[in-house]
């Protein structure tokens, strides 16, 4: 991991290319990152991360060289690790894989001497794809509401590697604002996920 963001480092170092986009223009983009996901109910967070995977497309208007709107669709392993579930004979221990369709509206600021670095933060839909625990291989899909709103906030460098293509490192996080559950009469579980994601914008 240390030699990861060494290498990360350097190249964000070296990166010095100055780019900037025109106004209209829209750039296209390919992602796959790392997620670390988890849930919160009554303000209190699980210690168990669901680590999974993310991929992704997306879509970047430039309104000027240092505001665009940014559409994205991605596949998202959500869920959390060391959960509980009733089976009748009593509570055990089971992870929780929840996968979503998601699909955020960012307003996207590029800032820096060369515009590499970026921030987003708008809203997200996700639409649930499928829900099971571990233990039993249970499918909870039933239970759980299909779809889950909340907020996502980013931040991203980027830096030229051809003509027109553009490597991207970035951080996201998302917060859900939505129960998971339909029908809870408890308190209320929303979604939380961190991820760290690469890729190419064309």
């Amino acid at each position: 991991m240390n030699k990861f963001f060494t290498t990360v480092l350097v190249l964000l170092a070296v990166s010095t290319t100055a780019f900037s986009q025109s106004k209209g223009e829209t750039k296209f983009g390919v992602n796959v990152g790392l997620n670390f996901a988890n849930v919160t109910a009554s303000g209190m967070t699980n210690d168990d991360y669901r680590i999974g995977f993310n991929a992704g497309v997306y879509a970047d208007h430039y309104f000027s060289d240092s505001w665009s709107l940014k559409a994205k669709l991605t596949y998202d392993q959500k869920g959390w690790d060391k959960g509980y579930i009733n089976t009748g004979g009593g509570n055990i221990t089971t992870n929780y894989q929840v996968d979503y369709l998601t699909i955020p509206v960012l307003a996207n600021w590029h800032f820096g001497r060369t515009k590499n670095w970026y921030l987003n933060l708008g809203p997200y839909v996700g639409i649930l794809l499928n829900a099971k625990e571990t233990a039993g291989g249970m499918d909870l899909k039933p239970i759980f509401s299909s779809t889950d709103f909340g907020a996502d906030l980013g931040i991203g460098v980027k830096f030229p590697v051809a003509a027109k293509t553009k490597l991207f490192i970035e951080l996201n996080g998302q917060g859900g604002l939505t129960d998971i559950f339909k029908n809870n009469t408890g308190s209320t579980v929303r979604n939380t996920l961190s991820a760290i994601n690469i890729g190419f914008e064309f």
